[in-house]
């Protein structure tokens, strides 16, 4: 009998609580069944953290209490690519770092990534200056990519390119081409539909942009959005979009990604993208809960306990409906990591 289609699920741990304590995070997340988890913020009692600011006795702590709460990363949620492409100011608080100096960021997180033990680092294509035409800005954002994925191939790593508003990147349509310009075995894409949607995209233009990045797909985030009535695509997408007001975030069962129709295409490509992903160290797809429910913006967001549990609950659901089995914790998985 011919095995179902499978992902793997997993989280940012630090949606389930808002002073991001190590204990909550993995105390929400072993719960709730999740054995993997992406890592962004953290507070080890010394106050919040970027994964990016971790040092080598913060990472100490975060592998013991992984061990005693039975955890995995799956992958770096770095804020690597949030920075300008160009040193203009434009109105916005981004950074700009000359590039050459950014790359030893990049190193960095590959170091994090192998002492964190995992095989995938979050990423992003570069902020073009605000209201500008991101095509405008492709072959710079290619060169740069292609050489950050290439630190990424030598530490045996993969990076992960986020569709996401007022990047570079901020449609499937324009990621696909980066994909295919960059033209990197250790770079993939990362699905997310809120935030195609929350542009102004309705389901089936953001349908025909998870299409266009399939070839390159690595693996999803999960959360959606439903916009105000009345909304314009016209008025509002290729516009700057002001991400810490958005706030109709919601469960992926009832916004207006349409998972349900992307699962069921997902569940087509899934053993070869397993296979895939397996020949670069990797267990199989991950499908990361990044839910939003009570709040989210440019660099992150909040759901609590109460919301990543209403967040699994959708997904799972979802899951079920189209015919693809998922990875939670079992009985054998807590008996392990109690050493029973």
């Amino acid at each position: 009998m011919k095995s179902k289609p499978r992902v793997f699920l997993s989280g940012f741990a630090d949606e389930s609580t808002s002073n991001k304590t190590i204990v909550e995070q993995f105390a929400v997340y072993a719960a709730l069944g999740l054995q993997y988890y992406s890592i962004r913020f953290v507070n080890l009692g010394e106050g919040i953290k970027n994964v990016m600011k971790l040092t080598r006795a913060d990472i100490q702590k975060i592998r013991q209490f992984q061990d005693e709460y039975g955890l995995n990363v799956s992958s770096l949620g770095s804020p690597i690519g949030k920075v300008k492409l160009e040193d203009t100011d434009d109105g916005t608080t981004n950074l700009y770092v000359p590039f050459e100096k950014y790359l030893d960021d990049v190193r960095l997180a590959c170091d994090l990534a192998h002492a964190l033990e995992t095989k995938l680092i979050r990423g992003f294509s570069f902020y073009h200056p605000k209201d500008k035409d991101p095509n405008d800005y492709l072959n710079k954002t290619v060169d740069q990519l292609g050489k950050i994925a290439e630190i990424c191939h030598r530490s045996d790593l993969t990076y992960g390119l986020e569709v996401e508003a007022n990047l570079v990147g901020q449609n499937g349509l324009i990621l696909a081409d980066i994909y295919r310009q960059v033209n990197h075995p250790a770079m993939v894409l990362i699905f997310d539909g809120a935030n195609i949607v929350m542009q102004g995209y309705n389901t089936l233009e953001v349908f025909e942009q998870y299409e266009a990045m399939k070839t390159g797909l690595g693996w999803l985030h999960i959360k959606d959005y439903v916009n105000p009535p009345g909304t314009d695509k016209e008025i509002i997408s290729g516009v700057h979009v002001e991400e810490d007001k958005m706030s109709n975030f919601c469960p992926s069962d009832c916004g207006e990604t349409g998972h349900e129709k992307i699962f069921r295409d997902l569940a087509t490509i899934l053993p070869t993208l397993e296979e895939k992903l397996k020949g670069r160290g990797l267990p199989g797809v991950f499908v990361d809960l990044e839910p939003h429910l009570k709040g989210g913006g440019q660099f992150g967001g909040f759901s609590g306990p109460d919301g990543m549990g209403v967040a699994l609950r959708s997904l799972c659901k979802t899951l079920d409906f189209t015919g693809i089995t998922y990875h939670l914790r079992d009985f054998g998985d807590v008996k392990a990591a109690r050493g029973f």
